[in-house]
């Protein structure tokens, strides 16, 4: 890595610690440029303001994410070939995760920006649009795989199943950061994975 390149990490760095811990609206340049170290001419050679900051930390979460779920799919896949089971592998893993981060959930940027979004231009705008589609249809392709060999015990649109991934992690970290007790985010994801669970899992009559 490039000095360039690790001054442009750094700046993304810290703006995403103080995004997470407060929102655009209230990070600064002057507070970034001060706690990454650099000129402030140093920052706008890398972004040329915050618009275009917002959607390098848009695309660096998304590829995070992308890696994390790579990762416990794969792990899952380890463990059984049956599509349902690795579905709920995944999520029992996912909550496994975020109950042993110390403070919970850091937050998403993706999410950070959609609350400010007036703060935002149209490319950063379009930037959570498909960042958000894209994990419709990361988990619409886990849910497929499931339904294609178990019957839904409820007639529920795939779209609108895969979205409920999203929405309750979301909800999660808001609802654990609003009572103060970091393993909501976790709870609620495996109350997601009991609602997946009924609804494919074979009738017994």
């Amino acid at each position: 890595m490039t000095r360039g390149e690790e001054t442009r990490q750094k700046i993304l760095d810290v703006t995403q610690d103080a995004v997470l811990a407060k929102g655009f609206d209230a990070t600064s340049i002057d507070e970034i440029v001060a706690s990454a170290g650099i000129t402030k001419s140093g920052f706008f050679y890398h972004f040329r303001d915050k618009n275009a900051l917002a959607a390098a930390l848009i695309e660096r979460h998304v590829a995070f994410e992308d890696r994390l779920f790579d990762d416990l799919v794969d792990r899952a896949r380890e463990l059984t070939d049956d599509p349902l089971q690795a579905v709920l592998i995944t999520f029992k893993l996912l909550a496994e995760m975020i109950e042993d981060m110390p403070n919970g959930h850091p937050g998403c940027v993706v999410a950070t920006t959609v609350y400010q979004d007036r703060l935002f231009d149209r490319n950063v705008h379009e930037a959570n649009r498909l960042a958000v589609i894209g994990w419709r249809k990361r988990f619409r392709e886990m849910f497929e795989a499931v339904a294609a060999v178990y019957p839904m015990r409820d007639k529920v649109d795939l779209d609108h199943l895969a979205d409920m991934v999203s929405t309750v992690v979301e909800g999660g970290i808001v609802m654990a950061r609003a009572v103060n007790e970091p393993k909501v985010t976790a709870e609620q994801i495996l109350m997601l994975r009991s609602y997946v669970k009924l609804l494919f899992s074979p009738q017994v009559n």
